[in-house]
């Protein structure tokens, strides 16, 4: 069976790792349309019009999906770079307030961990 150029998936400029397993899950998919449609041919060589109207129609929903996929794929890598960069940034602030206090810092230590124990004894 002939098949036509499906299978593409789409691009933001940038290449990300999310891309690339967006890539091959539609790929995979596209693949797993191939062998259904090869299976189905070689059974019933008298419906190869109809095979392969329902080939196309489903690499066009695999592609649709994949389409639908990227932005979210794209909008939880942003948010991950952007956690990311708050973690790093709490993480300096709290080592630049410890250098810049470090007894309050030792007294805050050893209270909290006053509390923490007095908690988990009394329950």
């Amino acid at each position: 069976m002939e098949r036509s150029g499906f299978g593409t998936s789409p691009s933001t400029g940038t290449s990300t790792p999310l891309d690339s397993t967006l890539a091959k899950a539609s790929s995979g998919a596209h693949a797993a349309v191939n062998s259904m449609a090869d299976a189905a041919e070689g059974a019933i060589r008298k419906t190869k019009p109809a095979i392969d109207k329902v080939a196309t129609v489903a690499h066009q929903a695999v592609d649709k999906a994949a389409a639908s996929a990227a932005p979210a794929a794209d909008w939880i890598e942003e948010k991950g770079q952007q956690l990311d960069q708050t973690q790093k940034k709490l993480v300096n602030d709290t080592c630049a307030y410890i250098s810049a206090n470090p007894l309050k810092s030792i007294a805050l230590g050893l209270f909290a961990g006053f509390l923490l124990s007095r908690m988990t004894r009394s329950s």
